[in-house]
């Protein structure tokens, strides 16, 4: 069980590492923001299984989870209808 854990914020730390050091492409953060949320939920819910409670709460969390990716996603399409691509870099935060 131990080795499942490590394996699982290995994968956190990578994705992390992915988001901070991926800035350039939309997507690229998307997607590692994605595997965060992930890699998040797996832990929860080996910890609250672990204790044997936390079913209410992982259906919330996906929820918020399926919420954000939702609105990443809109964001990525109207950036790419307005721009043509998915560079955030040419891109000024007071043109938004």
């Amino acid at each position: 069980m131990y080795m499942i854990e490590y394996v699982m914020v290995t994968m956190f730390m990578i994705s992390l590492l992915t988001f901070c050091r991926m800035h350039k492409h939309l997507l690229m953060t998307l997607l590692s923001m994605e595997m965060l949320t992930l890699m998040i939920f797996l832990l929860f819910f080996i910890f609250l299984t672990n204790y044997g409670c936390g079913g209410y709460f992982m259906l919330v969390y996906l929820t918020f989870a399926v919420c954000e990716g939702c609105l990443g996603l809109a964001i990525l399409v109207s950036l790419i209808r307005c721009c043509g691509n998915d560079m955030i870099m040419p891109l000024s935060v007071l043109s938004w």
